[in-house]
């Protein structure tokens, strides 16, 4: 479980740096040279890294269902959607927006067992902790806009 929670976090700053570097991209290409460099370059590394790692055995995928082959595709939407996002909202309210989206889909996706997932009861704990979580993301947006009117008096 360590190892989990470890990786977790990794996964979590490890988007955050990609959607700085992402953004700065996006300042100077446009959103779809950005996204065709993040997916491209992300495809090579991939595939060099399971080639050593795997080696042939990177080509066997035996019993997939034709539908995950679109995970790409979704990818094009992240990326696109990201960029759009921390343009117009900030890095850090953006990311607390899809943070709190990614939950909600998860808890929905658990609940009823979506895309083969394992069925797994909705509780009034996991309601909690989305109001939490959403609860906070206003008080951190409400915050800022008190900083940011004192700045402009200032």
């Amino acid at each position: 479980m360590i190892i989990g929670i470890i990786m977790a976090a990794v996964a979590g700053a490890f988007v955050s740096l990609q959607n700085v570097f992402n953004s700065k991209v996006n300042e100077r290409a446009g959103s779809w040279i950005t996204t065709t460099l993040v997916l491209g370059l992300g495809f090579l590394a991939s595939f060099m890294i399971g080639l050593l790692v795997e080696g042939k055995h990177l080509f066997m995928l035996d019993e997939m269902k034709p539908w995950y082959w679109f995970s790409g595709v979704i990818g094009v939407g992240v990326v696109v959607c990201l960029v759009q996002s921390i343009k117009r909202l900030g890095p850090t309210f953006a990311i607390s927006i899809v943070m709190a989206s990614q939950l909600g889909f998860a808890i929905v996706s658990d609940s009823l067992g979506l895309l083969g997932l394992k069925q797994v009861p909705f509780t009034g704990k996991q309601f909690l902790a989305v109001i939490v979580i959403v609860t906070g993301m206003l008080v951190f947006k409400m915050s800022g806009k008190k900083e940011l009117k004192r700045e402009r008096t200032a």
